[in-house]
């Protein structure tokens, strides 16, 4: 009997004829995620907030740039969502929240300007996504969200983000169930810190990247491509009996401390 070959040598399967929506998808996270999808033969829509910046991207196969100024605007977001459901030269499969911020300050030197800007961007983005994806997505839909290893392991100065976050995870479970009588599946990736624009206050000089490196136990931060693979395993229809997750991709920093660490 012939072996199984070793399952990263097996050929992904082709996502032709469906499209995703991936909000946030212009740069860092989401830009790799559309590359993935529009690789394998899907329609992604990406979105981005500058128009500007929008404009001066750099064409992906399979991948259309959209300009959405604010992504926690619910009826945008629904507009959008309900168009792409509605054309017909592609299911709407799956969207994707990837867009996202990072405030590192302590509790006590966060403003409610700075709080609320920060719910609005992680946790409202989150459920203005969620619930669209509920209004619109069907046939077996599967929507992904962000969140981040903050949330399970205490790092200093994280409070307004891994509160955001940590409403993200309990809205991905409480939609999992909600939404599973009809096929709809919702999950949530949560990376550690990824090196992509969003980071590179923290990581842009050498003691702030020398400090994050200590902090994962494989001795490297994440590429965007790193989460973007996770993102796109359960995005594909192939792997529909997963739902209410959230799936550390941290390089350890969530769960494992090294002896080097």
């Amino acid at each position: 009997m012939t072996a199984s070959p070793p399952r990263d040598t097996l050929p992904a399967s082709s996502l032709t004829g469906l499209t995703y929506l991936v909000v946030g998808g212009s740069s860092g996270i989401g830009r790799a995620l559309s590359r993935r999808l529009g690789a394998r033969g899907a329609r992604v829509v990406a979105t981005g907030r500058d128009a500007e910046r929008v404009g001066r991207l750099e064409p992906m196969e399979g991948v259309e740039f959209l300009v959405l100024a604010d992504a926690a605007e619910f009826d945008a977001v629904d507009t959008l969502v309900r168009d792409l459901a509605s054309e017909a030269d592609g299911r709407l499969a799956g969207v994707v929240n990837c867009a996202g911020s990072i405030l590192l300050r302590p509790a006590h030197l966060t403003s409610a300007s700075d709080l609320e800007e920060t719910l609005r961007q992680n946790l409202v983005t989150a459920f203005s996504v969620v619930r669209a994806a509920g209004r619109h997505l069907d046939d077996g839909g599967s929507t992904v969200l962000f969140s981040t290893a903050a949330v399970r392991m205490g790092l200093a100065a994280h409070e307004a983000v891994a509160a955001a976050k940590g409403g993200v995870e309990g809205l991905v479970r409480s939609a999992a169930a909600t939404y599973a009588p009809r096929r709809l599946r919702f999950n949530a990736v949560a990376p550690g810190l990824v090196d992509t624009p969003l980071a590179a206050r923290i990581v842009g000089n050498e003691a702030g990247r020398k400090a994050s490196l200590s902090l994962h136990a494989l001795g490297r931060l994440g590429s965007p491509e790193d989460p973007a693979a996770m993102a796109e395993f359960l995005l594909d229809p192939a792997h529909d009996w997963i739902t209410g997750q959230v799936i550390g991709v941290d390089g350890g920093l969530g769960s494992v401390r090294s002896r080097g660490g």
